[in-house]
């Protein structure tokens, strides 16, 4: 349980965190520490990004919010996220994701900041935020849909299945669920075999040329969410959902 590394010129991060993979605040850190090992040992040419359990990633913890006194699992949360979805973004080698089941919330922000994307024909991808008295990762879900339809999500919380997102181009390949890590490892390994001293220069050259700023776009809707929390919107999202109302 937590976050794996498995080393090697294809790298491999797994998110584990059963039920759901709704990630503890602790868990965000552990995840940008993985990726930014992977990143940081030469040997490493591509890193898949993975999940065990039903879902890819069903966001934040917010159970251990509730249950926490005070704001500190809020705010190491919100922190933890930051760095995480940076971790992806900056990591030096190309992030595959391999997406199956549930891609919401936090992992929309994995996600939309990955290199590529693979995933099972029963992903799909969603932002609950409203529902839960929060706000962020509409800039990575940006990345994933068009402009429009990213809005109609944020203010509705509907989902979209990865097969629109094939055809919005922003997703590779949808394979069924049992092939998933083999297709993501193929299209890493296809990476891996180019010269790695192109790819990571290439990884830092697309980085660059990006119109959006993600770290400081997403920071930036994370301060409405401190806002919803100091109006008490925010506290009674999170436990209408704890309490299943």
């Amino acid at each position: 349980m937590g976050v794996q590394l498995h080393r090697g010129a294809v790298a491999e991060v797994v998110i584990d965190f059963p039920p759901v993979n709704a990630v503890p605040s602790s868990g965000w850190r552990e995840l940008a520490d993985a990726l930014a090992a992977a990143g940081a040992d030469s040997g490493t040419r591509a890193v898949v990004l993975a999940a065990g359990g039903r879902g890819f990633c069903a966001g934040v913890d917010i159970k251990e919010m509730q249950r926490t006194d005070g704001h500190d699992a809020l705010l190491a949360a919100n922190r933890g996220c930051a760095a995480a979805f940076a971790a992806v973004y900056d990591c030096p080698v190309p992030v595959i994701a391999a997406v199956h089941g549930f891609c919401l919330g936090g992992g929309v922000g994995l996600a939309g900041n990955a290199d590529l994307v693979v995933a099972a024909d029963d992903a799909v991808f969603g932002l609950p935020e409203v529902d839960r008295g929060a706000l962020g990762a509409a800039t990575h879900l940006s990345r994933l849909v068009p402009h429009q339809l990213m809005r109609t999500m944020v203010y509705t919380c509907r989902t979209v299945p990865a097969r629109d997102l094939l055809r919005f181009g922003t997703v590779l390949e949808v394979v069924p669920r049992a092939q998933l890590r083999a297709a993501a490892r193929k299209v890493a390994e296809e990476i891996a075999g180019k010269d790695p001293v192109v790819v990571r220069m290439a990884k830092e050259a697309l980085n660059g040329i990006d119109p959006i700023d993600v770290k400081r776009s997403y920071r930036f809707e994370q301060g409405f969410t401190f806002e919803l929390n100091l109006n008490g919107a925010g506290d009674r999202a999170r436990q209408q959902f704890v309490e299943g109302r």
